[in-house]
């Protein structure tokens, strides 16, 4: 069992952890709400050390390229200040969590956290220089924000008991995973962290 230690250049990334993204949402991750445990003991672990915690969320127009009556891959999901939108009440975002919001616009998709927002500037104004990874959906949005925090020279920790997968294809997560530690991404369980147990 390896043990990781955080320090001052750690922050955490909590992927789209959206009503919407969640068992019965309009595009529900399966097994989507087992990762909220999880998620919940890390950010308790970050906030008790001061360190910073960051959500993304999809903020889409009603018009977004990705629904399927433009086109797109997707239901209409995670619409601007509607209840699928919002995060599930029982994240618990420690005070001062910061909020990214992505795709919010009608004509750019964006699954990473870094497409198209300020992020990688924000975590290099704080001295951050790995990144914990935790939320939804391990073959989308977690994967294109660890390859974005790869290609920006951050370290990447995924938290594989805090990621869950769609799976449109079988196999889908398995792959993302094995995509992920290519890039160098390393993969760990929450029990892994010092100092979680106290936190949670």
């Amino acid at each position: 069992m390896q043990t990781i230690q955080l320090s001052p250049a750690d922050a955490l990334l909590v992927i789209d952890m959206q009503v919407d993204f969640l068992p019965g949402g309009q595009l529900g991750v399966p097994k989507g709400d087992e990762v909220i445990a999880p998620i919940n003991a890390l950010m308790g672990l970050f906030a008790s050390q001061g360190l910073p915690v960051i959500a993304s969320r999809d903020w889409h127009p009603e018009n977004h390229c990705s629904f399927s009556a433009r086109g797109g891959p997707w239901p209409p999901h995670c619409v601007a200040d509607t209840a699928g939108a919002a995060f599930s009440e029982r994240l618990a975002l420690p005070p001062g969590a910061l909020v990214v919001s992505k795709a919010d616009t009608a004509d750019a998709d964006a699954y990473s956290a870094f497409n198209g927002t300020h992020l990688g500037e924000q975590l290099r104004a704080r001295g951050v220089r790995r990144v914990v990874v935790g939320g939804l959906a391990t073959d989308y949005c977690v994967l294109n924000t660890v390859i974005d925090a790869r290609a920006e020279g951050f370290e990447v920790i995924v938290v594989l008991d805090a990621v869950r997968a769609v799976e449109v294809a079988a196999g889908d997560g398995e792959r993302a995973i094995a995509r992920m530690e290519e890039l160098g991404a390393r993969t760990a369980a929450l029990a892994d962290f010092e100092g979680v147990a106290a936190a949670a």
